[in-house]
């Protein structure tokens, strides 16, 4: 983000954090009542899942791009910059809002195979494992996509997506502990500062199941990288414990903000990106990865198997993958880089983003972040439940 952002922008691209993590920062019930089983998601699915609707030349990508991405997710310039370099006309609109409303609108033209207006599409990972199950998405190919070698390992070699077949990584950001020093009187580093008896009722969790116990389960030697019943339920039982107690203030999505900033949470479970901004205010505010780990979310871009146009999407993950490129949407977003050795481009672009551990994180931070594995249908609907039972909904 540039040094000279005015205060509304930057308000707005609060709000808009707050936006895109309602669903995935909602209430575990709620995100148990929106899984819709596989069973029923397979009846709706079409048994057609050809490539792209355009027929390949051979030539270079032409023609028209239909982009659709959350709000205030781009860069300004960066669309105008990549139709110049491409010849390609960029449709680019702002209309996905929250991933479960999105699919609610285009479950049933894609499982008709019809045209849903988008050749490209930014859901949160656990989206675009929904939409790759039930056979909707189109691979892409590594010809394409020659700049996919730029990718983290970790994110190339995620067990959701090994080598990044279906989705390519846009942004991304940690789920770790944020702190007020001015509360807490000391550094927190540890899973265990949360239980802290000097604690007690300022300390608060994510009511996401995956973001709010993902930790957790790391700090008790199990991993959500391979989770069972048996790795969750410790979890969620060592939370029911610390609530029962009192240690628990609430359970929040990322309406910890103000809490946190006026001190009445000494201690939460936190996403770097609100802290990145929230530190520009209050100074006394602080985000770690514990020791033991934290997760990451990740948003990313996928090719709907109705699109018209599977060269231009390729050819737009190609270009959003040159790291020049990539360094001014990480300096706009203030999100956590999804390409490796992103700190020379920064620097040229925004110094403070790349000297920011918030935003460009040290590799033994990110190598303590995990990422969920793909789960089913049925263990996100488990899973869901047994945290809701804690949480209230």
């Amino acid at each position: 983000m540039s040094r000279d952002i005015d205060p509304q922008l930057l308000a707005q691209l609060t709000a808009r954090r707050t936006s895109r993590r309602r669903f995935i920062g909602g209430s575990a019930a709620a995100a148990a009542g929106l899984t819709l089983g596989a069973s029923f998601l397979a009846a709706c699915g079409s048994s057609d899942t050809g490539t792209s609707g355009t027929t390949d030349d051979g030539g270079p990508a032409s023609g028209t791009l239909r982009i659709s991405n959350w709000p205030l997710y781009m860069a300004d310039g960066f669309v105008a910059a990549f139709q110049t370099a491409s010849g390609i006309t960029v449709d680019y609109k702002e209309d996905y809002n929250d991933n479960e409303q999105w699919f609610a609108k285009v479950k049933e033209p894609l499982a008709r195979k019809q045209d849903i207006g988008a050749d490209l599409v930014v859901p949160t990972e656990f989206m675009a494992i929904r939409l790759h199950q039930l056979g909707w998405l189109n691979d892409i190919s590594d010809e394409g996509v020659p700049n996919k070698k730029n990718l983290r390992p970790d994110l190339m070699e995620a067990s959701a997506d090994p080598g990044r077949k279906f989705s390519a990584p846009y942004m991304s950001g940690l789920v770790g502990l944020a702190y007020n020093r001015a509360a807490t009187g000391r550094d927190i580093s540890s899973i265990d500062d949360l239980w802290d008896p000097a604690f007690k009722g300022r300390v608060s969790l994510l009511s996401d199941t995956q973001d709010g116990l993902g930790m957790i389960m790391l700090s008790q030697g199990n991993s959500p990288e391979n989770p069972s019943t048996e790795s969750v339920q410790r979890a969620v039982d060592l939370v029911r414990e610390q609530n029962d107690r009192g240690q628990i203030r609430r359970f929040t999505g990322n309406d910890y903000a103000d809490d946190l900033a006026a001190g009445n949470i000494a201690v939460a479970q936190a996403y770097s990106g609100d802290v990145v901004q929230l530190q520009a205010d209050n100074p006394d505010l602080q985000f770690i990865v514990p020791q033991s780990g934290g997760t990451t979310f990740l948003d990313t871009m996928v090719i709907p198997y109705t699109t018209q146009n599977q060269k231009a999407a390729e050819a737009w993950i190609d270009y959003v993958y040159d790291r020049a490129n990539y360094a001014k949407l990480v300096a706009f977003t203030q999100f956590v880089p999804v390409l490796s050795e992103m700190t020379e481009e920064l620097e040229k672009v925004d110094p403070a983003a790349a000297s920011n551990p918030l935003i460009n994180p040290p590799a033994d931070v990110l190598e303590r972040c995990k990422s969920w594995a793909a789960l089913t249908d049925e263990q996100t609907q488990e899973f869901n439940t047994a945290y809701a039972a804690v949480t209230g909904g």
